[in-house]
């Protein structure tokens, strides 16, 4: 049974829904992209719910949340502060947390405070360092047809991103680099109708082939070795997260596990779905298997 309703947070109120109670498992908190995608396109981790709870919540200013009016709320900090709001509000006092995409640099930083209670680290498609993020995009718009880079660049230089020839370029990109999906899952295409703009470009800009927004110079890939929890990266063999930056990420942590899904781009729960579920379960019964003997409880 899915319970659904909202949370108080700094700024407003998200909305959240959680499916299934399963066993004794430990539940996963589920932490969309964007940022201001809204978490409808993660809806197949709702797979998991036989054995476990699965939360997932539209984080402030996009989708079924609030959206208020006030650019000082779109910082990192607030949005790593609103995960431990949600974690409290919902007792959740062992939980595995799952992003994907810009949801990964929340889960990271918010793994690096090492908050008490967190089990395991899932980060699909990954997006720890947005100056390398930005690297592989531009060597991936490289692959596109010359008339589309033409396109792109022209939009780019003179400011008309909203122009529907450069909307139609960057989807271009999209079904390379994103969902190969065609046509569009149902979950991605309602998130796309519920984005919360205002967020993404304050925080990533106009597009998401330019980054002009207050994460342009994100990078937590020092720090990352300081991660302590169970922890697996995974990718899509066409993702603009590419496998070979996966790949970096992943031997900054020694004892962490890598997945890489060789017909998906950045949408790997979505494009192969079965196959990403499979491997998220055997990854979450690891993470809470006893090491002392005592199993694990919720």
């Amino acid at each position: 049974m899915a319970e659904k309703g909202f949370v108080a947070v700094t700024g407003g109120r998200v909305w959240r829904r959680i499916v299934g109670a399963g066993d004794r498992r430990v539940p996963v908190l589920a932490l969309h992209g964007g940022p201001g995608m809204p978490h409808d396109y993660l809806e197949p981790l709702a797979g998991l719910a036989g054995e476990r709870a699965v939360v997932f919540y539209d984080q402030l200013g996009c989708g079924r949340s609030d959206r208020p009016d006030d650019p000082s709320l779109w910082q990192m900090e607030r949005f790593v502060a609103e995960i431990s709001q949600v974690r409290e509000a919902l007792g959740l006092t062992r939980v595995h947390l799952l992003g994907h995409s810009w949801g990964t640099t929340l889960a990271a930083e918010y793994a690096l405070r090492q908050p008490a209670g967190l089990v395991s680290l899932i980060l699909a498609s990954p997006m720890l360092s947005v100056p390398q993020t930005v690297t592989g995009i531009i060597d991936l718009r490289g692959g596109l047809s010359g008339e589309v880079q033409r396109v792109l660049a022209h939009h780019e230089a003179t400011g008309t991103t909203d122009a529907e020839e450069y909307q139609q370029a960057v989807e271009e990109f999209r079904k390379r680099h994103v969902c190969r999906r065609q046509p569009l899952p149902q979950p991605l295409h309602r998130a796309r109708e519920r984005m919360g703009q205002t967020v993404f470009q304050a925080m990533w800009g106009p597009s998401e082939l330019l980054c002009t927004g207050n994460l342009r110079d994100y990078d937590c890939t020092v720090r990352l070795p300081t991660i302590t929890v169970s922890t697996l990266f995974t990718c899509g063999r066409y993702d603009e997260c590419t496998p070979e930056m996966t790949t970096r990420y992943h031997r900054l942590l020694p004892t962490s596990q890598m997945a890489v899904f060789e017909h998906s781009a950045h949408m790997a729960h979505l494009e192969e779905p079965r196959p990403f579920l499979q491997v998220l379960r055997n990854f979450l019964r690891q993470a809470e298997a006893p090491k002392d003997g005592h199993t694990p409880t919720a």
